[in-house]
């Protein structure tokens, strides 16, 4: 009986220190996020927009520290976007997977492509909580 009982609270104690270590946990443990939205000129064509979205999917796809990738463009009816059509949104592990993604060559060719037919541009980073 003593034996299992200090299984038991062993595990119990083992159990209470990992959900303490987890709620003291700071926020810079937490994903980290890169979301960008952007806003084409008037004159890109709708093919050439497509292909700027492939080819932020196939990006996802070419840099290793990158964990998480989802986009989609706008569909709010409050219309606050101030023209912004498109949002994506880019996960890392931590601030350096962001840190080897922005002068990544593969990163860099796609903002090469991307500059000629982008009215604005807005990022915003975070560490998810």
């Amino acid at each position: 009986m003593t034996m299992r009982f200090s299984i038991v609270s062993g595990a119990v104690l083992v159990f209470m220190a990992l959900m303490m270590s987890s709620l003291s946990s700071s926020a810079a443990d937490g994903a980290y996020r890169h979301v960008v939205f952007f806003k084409f000129k008037a004159e890109a064509s709708a093919e050439a927009v497509r292909e700027i979205e492939q080819a932020f999917v196939a990006l996802s796809r070419k840099v290793e520290t990158v964990t998480g990738f989802e986009w989609g463009t706008n569909v709010s009816p409050e219309g606050l976007n101030d023209g912004f059509t498109h949002c994506f949104l880019v996960t890392f592990k931590d601030k350096a997977g962001l840190e080897a993604y922005l002068p990544h060559p593969e990163h860099e060719a796609f903002v090469a492509k991307l500059k000629p037919l982008l009215d604005k541009v807005c990022v915003v980073d975070y560490v998810a909580q």
